[in-house]
């Protein structure tokens, strides 16, 4: 596991009604993989303002490598709206033109990704043009390329998720977003399982991942498929959930895990997080392992 895993995409903050968090997908999975013990850089791009250094200093001291987060003078550091419901569902509005759709690449970039062990990205760095060619550029290097889906309306087209899922080799979706894409791809099953052939039909993408909330996971590796019920808890919000899930899943990936093992890992750590509010709770191996224990 020496090479470790790097991520790419954005980096902001979450505003919510009476605070704000730093935030977004690639930086809460390069978080908790690395809080995991594994070895993890993240590129983004920040403005040159408060709001990104105070960016740069947390990734700092949660371990994260930040010489690939670039700084704009053109661009404020991203800021999203984050509105909870009664139930703890997210929502977000999502400011355009931020700092991190112009992530530019570089010589020393590419040889970071070229030597890494995973390459984690998202749909939602890709709908800017900039930060588009630089992620198609990284593909065609990284060893094993893991593509979050994480669908924000309005921001990708479907096009676009195709061309991503056909240079991943891991998709991770939850039921909705594998819902929606596979149909729009022409499948007209509504069975998940079905869905998921679909895509690995479609993309030749071997490995895929389905979160299903509140009834757990899926996990097809290979031709083999593999469940995980979920675990009860009461939801304080569902911010960073499922990237703390991805992360830990992959960290059982990079590990030789049983992937049932994994799998189970992953559901009780998104459970926990979704039972806290923010997107990063601390979480030790302890209370992971104690948790999964006493749920049993």
């Amino acid at each position: 596991m020496t090479k470790g895993a790097f991520c790419f995409g954005e980096i902001l903050w979450d505003i919510f009604p009476n605070d704000k968090k730093i935030g977004g997908a690639p930086l809460n999975v390069a978080i908790r993989l690395s809080s995991l013990g594994v070895p993890t850089t993240i590129t983004s791009k920040v403005g040159k303002d408060e709001l990104g250094k105070r960016i740069l200093d947390f990734a700092q001291h949660n371990g994260l490598a930040t010489n690939h987060i670039q700084q704009s003078t053109q661009f404020d550091t991203g800021k999203v709206i984050v509105s909870i419901d009664k139930e703890g569902a997210a929502t977000y509005e999502i400011a355009p033109s931020a700092a991190w759709d112009k992530i530019d690449l570089n010589t020393a970039l590419l040889e970071a990704v070229r030597n890494s062990e995973l390459f984690i990205f998202g749909s939602l760095a890709a709908r800017d043009e900039v930060s588009r060619k630089t992620l198609s550029n990284l593909l065609s290097v990284a060893p094993f390329r893991v593509f979050d889906v994480n669908l924000r309306p309005p921001h990708y087209t479907y096009p676009l998720l195709k061309e991503l899922m056909v240079n991943a080799d891991f998709i991770k979706f939850n039921h909705e977003e594998l819902t929606e894409i596979s149909q729009q791809m022409g499948c007209h099953s509504f069975q998940l399982e079905e869905q998921i052939h679909f895509i690995v039909k479609q993309t030749n993408t071997k490995n895929i991942c389905v979160t299903k909330g509140s009834e757990g996971a899926l996990l097809y590796l290979e031709g083999k498929l593999y469940t995980q019920k979920s675990f009860s808890i009461t939801i304080v919000d569902t911010v960073g959930a499922g990237d703390s899930f991805l992360a830990t899943l992959l960290e059982g990936i990079l590990t030789k895990r049983r992937p049932e093992v994994s799998l189970e890992r992953a559901c009780a750590m998104g459970a926990l997080v979704a039972s806290r509010q923010g997107a990063n709770p601390k979480i030790t191996e302890n209370e992971l392992l104690d948790f999964i224990r006493t749920s049993a």
